[in-house]
């Protein structure tokens, strides 16, 4: 019985094992094993014995397990002690405890969690002495 101000916990126990992709709303507390992807605006949690060789795009997370793969989030990632992550990370927060194995890249930016990089800046060509004009941008 779901009652208003509550939401719906999702639960997949450590006897779980995913090949594909998963979606879910709200919150998903995950124990098993996976191999493929995770998509969700909601809360993503990892627990001890979760094992996740793919990527996760996700609103939130809260690792204590393995990753093998990069992790997005539109809010933050926090990664507990003793938990691995093997991949790159973005999100607009990150939190990462002491003992964690952290190997990868992370782009920690609170403005905008975008899928795709930034352009390059473009850079003005300054014209030779004797040659008329002004600065072109390429």
């Amino acid at each position: 019985m779901t009652t208003p101000g509550n939401t719906v916990k999702n639960v997949l126990s450590s006897d779980v094992e995913i090949k594909g992709n998963l979606k879910f709303s709200g919150e998903l507390n995950f124990e098993g094993k996976l191999d493929g992807e995770i998509h969700s605006d909601g809360t993503l949690l990892l627990g001890d014995s979760a094992t996740i060789n793919g990527t996760l795009d996700v609103g939130s997370v809260v690792v204590r397990g393995k990753i093998t793969g990069n992790v997005t989030a539109k809010d933050k990632i926090e990664i507990k002690s003793k938990a691995e992550v093997f991949g790159d990370i973005k999100a607009a927060k990150l939190v990462i405890e002491e003992g964690v194995t952290f190997v990868g890249k992370t782009e920690v930016n609170p403005n905008k969690v975008s899928a795709t990089p930034a352009p390059a800046p473009r850079t003005p060509e300054i014209p030779k002495p004797g040659e008329a004009g002004k600065p072109v941008l390429r």
